[in-house]
Protein backbone atom coordinates (compact mmCIF):
# COMPACT_ATOMS: atom_id res chain seq x y z
CA UNK A 1 0.00 0.00 0.00
CA UNK A 2 1.58 3.34 -1.00
CA UNK A 3 1.43 6.53 1.05
CA UNK A 4 -1.63 7.85 -0.79
CA UNK A 5 -3.62 4.66 -0.38
CA UNK A 6 -2.56 4.38 3.28
CA UNK A 7 -3.88 7.82 3.99
CA UNK A 8 -7.03 7.17 2.00
CA UNK A 9 -7.56 4.07 4.12
CA UNK A 10 -7.15 5.99 7.37
CA UNK A 11 -9.39 8.77 6.15
CA UNK A 12 -12.03 6.25 5.19
CA UNK A 13 -11.95 4.69 8.64
CA UNK A 14 -12.20 7.94 10.55
CA UNK A 15 -15.82 7.10 11.37
CA UNK A 16 -14.55 4.18 13.46
CA UNK A 17 -12.70 6.48 15.83
CA UNK A 18 -15.73 8.74 16.13
CA UNK A 19 -17.98 5.76 16.73
CA UNK A 20 -15.63 4.53 19.42
CA UNK A 21 -15.86 7.85 21.22
CA UNK A 22 -19.64 7.76 21.09
CA UNK A 23 -19.57 4.22 22.43
CA UNK A 24 -17.80 5.40 25.56
CA UNK A 25 -14.12 4.79 24.78
CA UNK A 26 -11.99 7.02 26.98
CA UNK A 27 -10.49 9.14 24.24
CA UNK A 28 -10.78 12.16 26.52
CA UNK A 29 -7.93 10.76 28.60
CA UNK A 30 -5.64 11.06 25.57
CA UNK A 31 -6.50 14.60 24.55
CA UNK A 32 -3.25 16.15 25.83
CA UNK A 33 -0.81 17.27 23.17
CA UNK A 34 -0.99 19.11 19.88
CA UNK A 35 0.37 18.53 16.42
CA UNK A 36 1.14 15.26 14.69
CA UNK A 37 4.23 13.91 16.44
CA UNK A 38 3.70 11.30 19.15
CA UNK A 39 7.19 11.50 20.63
CA UNK A 40 6.99 12.34 24.34
CA UNK A 41 3.20 12.22 24.11
CA UNK A 42 1.51 11.85 27.49
CA UNK A 43 -2.14 11.34 28.32
CA UNK A 44 -3.90 12.41 31.48
CA UNK A 45 -3.21 10.21 34.56
CA UNK A 46 -5.42 7.14 34.67
CA UNK A 47 -6.48 6.12 38.17
CA UNK A 48 -7.60 2.77 36.79
CA UNK A 49 -6.12 1.15 33.68
CA UNK A 50 -8.51 -1.36 32.10
CA UNK A 51 -6.77 -3.92 29.88
CA UNK A 52 -8.11 -6.39 27.32
CA UNK A 53 -5.87 -9.21 26.10
CA UNK A 54 -5.85 -10.55 22.56
CA UNK A 55 -4.03 -13.85 22.12
CA UNK A 56 -3.70 -15.81 25.37
CA UNK A 57 -1.58 -18.80 24.45
CA UNK A 58 1.66 -19.32 26.35
CA UNK A 59 3.03 -15.78 26.10
CA UNK A 60 -0.36 -14.12 26.43
CA UNK A 61 -1.37 -16.18 29.47
CA UNK A 62 1.88 -15.28 31.19
CA UNK A 63 1.10 -11.62 30.51
CA UNK A 64 -2.40 -11.97 31.99
CA UNK A 65 -0.85 -13.43 35.13
CA UNK A 66 1.71 -10.61 35.43
CA UNK A 67 -0.53 -7.68 34.62
CA UNK A 68 -3.32 -8.88 36.91
CA UNK A 69 -0.88 -8.47 39.83
CA UNK A 70 -0.28 -4.76 39.26
CA UNK A 71 -2.38 -2.51 41.55
CA UNK A 72 -4.53 -0.03 39.65
CA UNK A 73 -4.67 -2.25 36.56
CA UNK A 74 -7.76 -4.34 35.81
CA UNK A 75 -7.92 -7.25 33.37
CA UNK A 76 -11.39 -6.65 31.93
CA UNK A 77 -11.40 -8.80 28.77
CA UNK A 78 -9.81 -11.94 27.35
CA UNK A 79 -9.82 -12.78 23.65
CA UNK A 80 -8.57 -15.82 21.76
CA UNK A 81 -9.61 -18.00 18.86
CA UNK A 82 -9.84 -20.97 21.25
CA UNK A 83 -12.47 -21.19 24.00
CA UNK A 84 -10.27 -23.41 26.18
CA UNK A 85 -7.65 -20.68 26.47
CA UNK A 86 -10.22 -18.14 27.63
CA UNK A 87 -11.60 -20.67 30.10
CA UNK A 88 -8.13 -21.53 31.43
CA UNK A 89 -7.28 -17.88 32.09
CA UNK A 90 -10.66 -17.21 33.69
CA UNK A 91 -10.03 -20.17 36.00
CA UNK A 92 -6.52 -18.97 36.82
CA UNK A 93 -7.87 -15.58 37.86
CA UNK A 94 -10.81 -17.08 39.76
CA UNK A 95 -8.50 -19.44 41.66
CA UNK A 96 -6.56 -16.38 42.78
CA UNK A 97 -9.84 -14.74 43.79
CA UNK A 98 -9.25 -11.93 41.30
CA UNK A 99 -11.91 -9.26 42.00
CA UNK A 100 -12.84 -8.77 38.32
CA UNK A 101 -14.48 -11.33 36.03
CA UNK A 102 -13.17 -10.46 32.55
CA UNK A 103 -15.45 -10.56 29.56
CA UNK A 104 -14.61 -13.34 27.10
CA UNK A 105 -14.32 -13.03 23.32
CA UNK A 106 -13.79 -16.13 21.21
CA UNK A 107 -13.17 -16.49 17.47
CA UNK A 108 -10.61 -15.67 14.77
CA UNK A 109 -11.86 -12.08 14.46
CA UNK A 110 -13.28 -11.60 17.94
CA UNK A 111 -10.56 -9.03 18.62
CA UNK A 112 -12.58 -6.57 16.54
CA UNK A 113 -15.42 -6.76 19.06
CA UNK A 114 -12.99 -6.29 21.92
CA UNK A 115 -11.41 -3.26 20.26
CA UNK A 116 -14.87 -1.70 20.03
CA UNK A 117 -15.67 -2.57 23.71
CA UNK A 118 -16.22 0.70 25.57
CA UNK A 119 -15.12 -0.36 29.05
CA UNK A 120 -11.50 -0.92 28.10
CA UNK A 121 -8.53 1.45 27.81
CA UNK A 122 -5.67 -0.75 26.60
CA UNK A 123 -5.38 -3.65 24.16
CA UNK A 124 -2.49 -5.99 24.96
CA UNK A 125 -1.73 -8.11 21.88
CA UNK A 126 0.21 -11.39 22.14
CA UNK A 127 -1.02 -13.19 19.02
CA UNK A 128 1.15 -14.77 16.29
CA UNK A 129 3.17 -12.16 14.38
CA UNK A 130 0.89 -11.81 11.37
CA UNK A 131 -1.95 -10.56 13.60
CA UNK A 132 0.06 -8.04 15.61
CA UNK A 133 -0.39 -5.12 13.25
CA UNK A 134 -4.07 -5.75 12.37
CA UNK A 135 -4.96 -5.98 16.07
CA UNK A 136 -2.93 -2.87 16.95
CA UNK A 137 -4.45 -0.88 14.10
CA UNK A 138 -7.98 -1.91 15.06
CA UNK A 139 -7.23 -0.99 18.69
CA UNK A 140 -6.16 2.52 17.68
CA UNK A 141 -9.19 2.96 15.47
CA UNK A 142 -11.33 1.79 18.39
CA UNK A 143 -9.85 4.42 20.70
CA UNK A 144 -7.60 2.06 22.66
CA UNK A 145 -3.93 2.32 23.59
CA UNK A 146 -2.14 -0.46 21.71
CA UNK A 147 0.53 -2.54 23.45
CA UNK A 148 1.87 -5.04 20.93
CA UNK A 149 4.23 -7.97 21.28
CA UNK A 150 7.25 -8.27 18.99
CA UNK A 151 7.66 -8.15 16.07
CA UNK A 152 4.75 -5.68 15.85
CA UNK A 153 4.52 -5.26 12.06
CA UNK A 154 5.95 -7.22 9.14
CA UNK A 155 6.06 -4.65 6.33
CA UNK A 156 6.99 -0.99 5.95
CA UNK A 157 3.43 -0.16 4.89
CA UNK A 158 2.08 -1.79 8.05
CA UNK A 159 4.49 0.35 10.07
CA UNK A 160 3.31 3.52 8.32
CA UNK A 161 -0.33 2.59 8.98
CA UNK A 162 0.35 2.38 12.71
CA UNK A 163 2.35 5.62 12.71
CA UNK A 164 -0.36 7.54 10.90
CA UNK A 165 -3.18 6.08 13.00
CA UNK A 166 -1.37 6.84 16.26
CA UNK A 167 -0.76 10.41 15.12
CA UNK A 168 -4.26 10.88 13.74
CA UNK A 169 -6.11 9.72 16.85
CA UNK A 170 -3.48 10.92 19.39
CA UNK A 171 -3.25 7.44 20.92
CA UNK A 172 0.00 5.72 21.97
CA UNK A 173 1.13 2.51 20.29
CA UNK A 174 3.99 0.73 22.07
CA UNK A 175 5.96 -2.34 21.08
CA UNK A 176 6.30 -4.67 24.06
CA UNK A 177 10.03 -5.25 23.81
CA UNK A 178 10.89 -6.86 27.11
CA UNK A 179 14.65 -6.97 26.43
CA UNK A 180 14.82 -3.18 26.79
CA UNK A 181 14.28 -3.90 30.50
CA UNK A 182 16.98 -6.54 30.90
CA UNK A 183 19.62 -5.88 33.54
CA UNK A 184 22.56 -5.40 31.15
CA UNK A 185 20.54 -3.44 28.59
CA UNK A 186 19.42 -1.03 31.33
CA UNK A 187 22.98 -0.88 32.68
CA UNK A 188 24.19 0.22 29.25
CA UNK A 189 21.60 2.98 29.10
CA UNK A 190 22.79 4.22 32.48
CA UNK A 191 26.46 4.06 31.46
CA UNK A 192 25.71 5.93 28.24
CA UNK A 193 23.85 8.72 30.01
CA UNK A 194 26.71 9.05 32.52
CA UNK A 195 29.15 9.45 29.64
CA UNK A 196 31.06 6.27 30.43
CA UNK A 197 31.23 5.20 26.78
CA UNK A 198 32.25 8.65 25.58
CA UNK A 199 30.94 8.97 22.02
CA UNK A 200 29.23 5.72 21.04
CA UNK A 201 30.73 4.45 17.79
CA UNK A 202 29.37 0.95 17.25
CA UNK A 203 26.76 -1.42 18.69
CA UNK A 204 25.80 -5.06 18.23
CA UNK A 205 22.62 -6.95 19.06
CA UNK A 206 21.21 -10.34 18.18
CA UNK A 207 18.55 -12.97 18.57
CA UNK A 208 20.51 -16.21 18.55
CA UNK A 209 18.29 -18.92 19.97
CA UNK A 210 18.20 -22.59 18.99
CA UNK A 211 14.53 -23.12 18.06
CA UNK A 212 14.90 -26.19 15.90
CA UNK A 213 12.29 -27.75 18.14
CA UNK A 214 9.66 -25.99 16.02
CA UNK A 215 10.45 -28.59 13.35
CA UNK A 216 9.58 -31.36 15.77
CA UNK A 217 6.47 -30.00 17.43
CA UNK A 218 4.76 -27.96 14.75
CA UNK A 219 2.37 -30.56 13.33
CA UNK A 220 -0.57 -28.25 12.79
CA UNK A 221 -0.76 -26.65 16.22
CA UNK A 222 0.75 -23.91 18.30
CA UNK A 223 3.43 -21.27 18.01
CA UNK A 224 5.97 -23.49 16.30
CA UNK A 225 3.70 -24.02 13.32
CA UNK A 226 3.71 -20.38 12.26
CA UNK A 227 7.35 -19.87 13.25
CA UNK A 228 8.25 -22.78 10.96
CA UNK A 229 6.24 -21.23 8.14
CA UNK A 230 8.07 -17.92 8.57
CA UNK A 231 11.40 -19.68 8.10
CA UNK A 232 10.11 -21.62 5.11
CA UNK A 233 8.83 -18.56 3.21
CA UNK A 234 11.06 -15.63 4.11
CA UNK A 235 14.65 -14.45 4.15
CA UNK A 236 16.20 -11.69 6.21
CA UNK A 237 15.62 -10.98 9.89
CA UNK A 238 12.00 -11.62 10.88
CA UNK A 239 12.67 -11.07 14.59
CA UNK A 240 15.07 -8.13 14.91
CA UNK A 241 13.73 -6.37 17.98
CA UNK A 242 15.18 -8.32 20.95
CA UNK A 243 18.73 -7.37 20.07
CA UNK A 244 18.08 -4.11 18.27
CA UNK A 245 15.51 -2.13 20.29
CA UNK A 246 17.65 -1.89 23.45
CA UNK A 247 20.50 -0.54 21.31
CA UNK A 248 18.12 2.03 19.84
CA UNK A 249 17.15 3.21 23.32
CA UNK A 250 20.81 3.52 24.32
CA UNK A 251 21.96 5.22 21.10
CA UNK A 252 18.97 7.56 20.90
CA UNK A 253 17.59 6.29 17.61
CA UNK A 254 14.63 8.52 16.69
CA UNK A 255 15.91 10.78 19.48
CA UNK A 256 18.98 12.57 18.16
CA UNK A 257 19.97 9.98 15.56
CA UNK A 258 18.19 7.78 13.03
CA UNK A 259 18.78 4.78 10.81
CA UNK A 260 20.01 5.85 7.38
CA UNK A 261 20.45 2.62 5.40
CA UNK A 262 21.19 -1.07 5.86
CA UNK A 263 22.75 -4.02 4.10
CA UNK A 264 21.81 -7.60 4.94
CA UNK A 265 23.56 -10.89 4.18
CA UNK A 266 22.75 -14.41 5.25
CA UNK A 267 24.24 -17.88 5.08
CA UNK A 268 22.59 -20.75 3.25
CA UNK A 269 20.22 -22.99 5.17
CA UNK A 270 21.99 -26.02 6.62
CA UNK A 271 20.66 -26.72 10.09
CA UNK A 272 16.94 -27.26 9.56
CA UNK A 273 17.60 -29.78 6.79
CA UNK A 274 20.26 -31.53 8.86
CA UNK A 275 17.84 -31.59 11.81
CA UNK A 276 14.99 -33.01 9.73
CA UNK A 277 16.96 -35.79 8.09
CA UNK A 278 19.04 -36.88 11.06
CA UNK A 279 16.36 -37.83 13.54
CA UNK A 280 14.98 -34.41 14.47
CA UNK A 281 11.65 -34.85 12.66
CA UNK A 282 9.29 -37.81 12.27
CA UNK A 283 9.45 -39.07 8.69
CA UNK A 284 5.64 -39.29 8.72
CA UNK A 285 5.38 -35.56 9.41
CA UNK A 286 3.74 -34.00 6.33
CA UNK A 287 6.54 -31.42 6.22
CA UNK A 288 9.33 -33.96 6.10
CA UNK A 289 9.65 -33.71 2.32
CA UNK A 290 9.14 -29.95 2.15
CA UNK A 291 11.73 -28.05 0.11
CA UNK A 292 14.53 -26.40 2.15
CA UNK A 293 13.62 -23.35 4.16
CA UNK A 294 14.12 -20.02 2.38
CA UNK A 295 15.68 -18.40 5.44
CA UNK A 296 19.38 -18.98 5.95
CA UNK A 297 20.73 -20.03 9.32
CA UNK A 298 22.57 -16.81 10.14
CA UNK A 299 21.47 -13.38 8.99
CA UNK A 300 23.79 -10.43 9.62
CA UNK A 301 22.53 -6.91 9.01
CA UNK A 302 24.65 -3.76 9.15
CA UNK A 303 22.97 -0.39 9.74
CA UNK A 304 24.53 3.05 9.22
CA UNK A 305 23.02 5.90 11.21
CA UNK A 306 22.68 9.56 10.27
CA UNK A 307 25.43 10.46 12.78
CA UNK A 308 27.76 7.94 11.18
CA UNK A 309 27.57 5.18 13.81
CA UNK A 310 27.34 1.51 12.85
CA UNK A 311 25.09 -1.23 14.20
CA UNK A 312 25.24 -4.97 13.60
CA UNK A 313 22.17 -7.10 14.30
CA UNK A 314 22.07 -10.88 13.85
CA UNK A 315 19.35 -13.52 13.67
CA UNK A 316 19.84 -17.29 13.96
CA UNK A 317 17.17 -19.64 15.28
CA UNK A 318 18.39 -22.88 13.72
CA UNK A 319 22.01 -23.41 14.80
CA UNK A 320 23.05 -25.54 17.80
CA UNK A 321 24.71 -22.76 19.76
CA UNK A 322 24.08 -20.98 23.09
CA UNK A 323 21.49 -18.23 23.44
CA UNK A 324 22.92 -14.75 22.82
CA UNK A 325 21.63 -11.20 22.40
CA UNK A 326 25.19 -9.73 22.25
CA UNK A 327 24.14 -6.40 23.83
CA UNK A 328 27.46 -4.86 22.81
CA UNK A 329 28.23 -1.14 22.95
CA UNK A 330 31.59 0.38 21.96
CA UNK A 331 32.59 4.02 22.36
CA UNK A 332 35.58 6.32 22.52
CA UNK A 333 36.17 5.49 26.20
CA UNK A 334 35.37 1.78 26.44
CA UNK A 335 33.00 -1.09 25.72
CA UNK A 336 30.44 -3.39 27.35
CA UNK A 337 29.05 -6.70 26.11
CA UNK A 338 27.03 -9.62 27.44
CA UNK A 339 26.85 -13.45 27.26
CA UNK A 340 28.92 -13.42 29.38
CA UNK A 341 28.97 -9.92 30.82
CA UNK A 342 32.25 -8.14 30.24
CA UNK A 343 33.48 -4.56 30.16
CA UNK A 344 36.61 -2.47 29.70
CA UNK A 345 37.14 1.28 30.08
CA UNK A 346 40.09 3.65 29.79
CA UNK A 347 40.92 5.98 32.65
CA UNK A 348 42.90 8.25 30.33
CA UNK A 349 43.03 8.39 26.55
CA UNK A 350 45.30 5.67 25.24
CA UNK A 351 46.26 4.26 28.66
CA UNK A 352 45.71 0.70 27.43
CA UNK A 353 43.26 -0.23 30.20
CA UNK A 354 40.66 -1.25 27.61
CA UNK A 355 43.08 -3.46 25.69
CA UNK A 356 41.69 -6.47 27.56
CA UNK A 357 38.41 -7.13 29.35
CA UNK A 358 38.39 -6.30 33.05
CA UNK A 359 38.74 -9.26 35.37
CA UNK A 360 35.60 -10.73 36.94
CA UNK A 361 35.97 -8.79 40.20
CA UNK A 362 36.32 -5.42 38.49
CA UNK A 363 33.53 -6.20 35.98
CA UNK A 364 31.21 -7.10 38.86
CA UNK A 365 32.13 -3.84 40.57
CA UNK A 366 31.09 -1.87 37.45
CA UNK A 367 27.89 -3.92 37.10
CA UNK A 368 26.93 -3.25 40.71
CA UNK A 369 28.01 0.38 40.98
CA UNK A 370 26.23 1.49 37.80
CA UNK A 371 23.16 -0.73 38.05
CA UNK A 372 20.20 1.11 36.54
CA UNK A 373 17.84 2.55 39.21
CA UNK A 374 14.85 0.78 37.63
CA UNK A 375 16.53 -2.61 37.87
CA UNK A 376 17.80 -1.86 41.37
CA UNK A 377 14.31 -0.82 42.48
CA UNK A 378 12.11 -3.39 40.81
CA UNK A 379 14.15 -6.50 40.01
CA UNK A 380 13.51 -8.29 43.32
CA UNK A 381 9.73 -8.21 43.00
CA UNK A 382 9.96 -8.75 39.22
CA UNK A 383 11.96 -11.94 39.66
CA UNK A 384 9.37 -13.25 42.12
CA UNK A 385 6.55 -12.68 39.64
CA UNK A 386 8.69 -14.07 36.80
CA UNK A 387 8.99 -13.59 33.07
CA UNK A 388 12.43 -13.95 31.46
CA UNK A 389 14.30 -13.25 34.64
CA UNK A 390 12.00 -10.41 35.67
CA UNK A 391 12.33 -8.10 32.68
CA UNK A 392 8.78 -8.91 31.49
CA UNK A 393 7.28 -7.72 34.76
CA UNK A 394 9.47 -4.59 34.84
CA UNK A 395 8.23 -3.78 31.32
CA UNK A 396 4.61 -4.15 32.45
CA UNK A 397 5.26 -2.14 35.61
CA UNK A 398 6.69 0.72 33.56
CA UNK A 399 3.86 1.10 31.06
CA UNK A 400 1.32 0.81 33.88
CA UNK A 401 3.21 3.39 35.95
CA UNK A 402 3.43 5.75 32.97
CA UNK A 403 -0.30 5.52 32.23
CA UNK A 404 -1.25 5.89 35.89
CA UNK A 405 0.91 9.00 36.25
CA UNK A 406 0.40 10.70 32.90
CA UNK A 407 3.95 10.07 31.67
CA UNK A 408 5.08 9.27 28.12
CA UNK A 409 5.52 5.57 27.43
CA UNK A 410 9.16 4.53 27.16
CA UNK A 411 8.74 3.40 23.55
CA UNK A 412 6.50 5.05 20.98
CA UNK A 413 5.09 4.11 17.59
CA UNK A 414 8.23 5.38 15.83
CA UNK A 415 10.41 2.99 17.84
CA UNK A 416 8.04 0.20 16.85
CA UNK A 417 8.19 1.15 13.19
CA UNK A 418 11.94 1.65 12.79
CA UNK A 419 12.75 -1.77 14.25
CA UNK A 420 9.83 -3.75 12.81
CA UNK A 421 10.38 -2.48 9.27
CA UNK A 422 13.62 -4.48 9.20
CA UNK A 423 11.53 -7.59 8.55
CA UNK A 424 10.83 -6.37 5.02
CA UNK A 425 13.97 -4.32 4.42
CA UNK A 426 16.45 -7.05 5.39
CA UNK A 427 14.66 -9.54 3.16
CA UNK A 428 14.77 -7.05 0.30
CA UNK A 429 18.50 -6.56 0.76
CA UNK A 430 19.24 -10.30 0.97
CA UNK A 431 17.19 -11.08 -2.13
CA UNK A 432 19.00 -8.38 -4.14
CA UNK A 433 22.52 -9.55 -3.37
CA UNK A 434 22.92 -7.54 -0.17
CA UNK A 435 22.34 -4.19 -1.84
CA UNK A 436 21.90 -1.17 0.46
CA UNK A 437 18.30 -0.33 1.37
CA UNK A 438 17.25 3.05 2.77
CA UNK A 439 15.36 3.03 6.07
CA UNK A 440 12.33 5.37 6.21
CA UNK A 441 12.35 8.26 8.65
CA UNK A 442 9.06 7.56 10.40
CA UNK A 443 9.50 10.71 12.52
CA UNK A 444 9.60 12.90 9.38
CA UNK A 445 12.61 14.80 10.68
CA UNK A 446 11.45 15.18 14.27
CA UNK A 447 14.26 12.88 15.49
CA UNK A 448 16.43 16.00 15.50
CA UNK A 449 14.25 17.66 18.13
CA UNK A 450 13.84 14.92 20.75
CA UNK A 451 16.15 14.01 23.64
CA UNK A 452 17.30 10.40 24.12
CA UNK A 453 15.44 8.13 26.54
CA UNK A 454 16.24 9.22 30.09
CA UNK A 455 16.91 7.29 33.30
CA UNK A 456 13.42 6.16 34.24
CA UNK A 457 12.08 4.43 37.34
CA UNK A 458 8.90 3.41 39.15
CA UNK A 459 7.68 4.30 42.63
CA UNK A 460 6.72 0.89 44.04
CA UNK A 461 5.30 2.43 47.20
CA UNK A 462 3.06 4.72 45.19
CA UNK A 463 1.92 1.71 43.15
CA UNK A 464 1.12 -0.27 46.29
CA UNK A 465 3.98 -2.74 45.78
CA UNK A 466 6.53 -1.56 48.34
Amino acid sequence: MNTTSRRSFLKGTAWMGAAAMLAGCRMDKLAFGTGGAMQNFAGKPMAKVRVGFVGIGGRGSAAVNRVSRIPGVEVVALCDKKQERVDANLKMLADRKYPVVPKGYVGPEAYKQLCDFGDCDVIYCATPWALHQPVALRALLGGKIALVEVTSALTTDECWELVEASEKYRIPCMQLENCVYGEIELLEVNLARLGMFGEIVHAEGAYIHDLRGFSRTGKGTGEWEWRYDENMKHKGNRYPTHGLTPLCQTLGINRGDRFDYLVSLESNQFNIEYFKHNGGMDKNDPRFNDPPAAMGDMNTTLIKTALGRSIMVQHDVSSPRPYNRLAFISGTKGAVGDYPFRCAFEDKVGDGHAHAWFNEEKATEIRTKYCHPLWREASAIAQKVGGHGGMDFIMDLRWAYCLQNGLPLDMDVYDLAVTSCLCELTEKSVRTGSKPVNVPDFTRGNWKNVEPWGIVNVDLKKMGLA
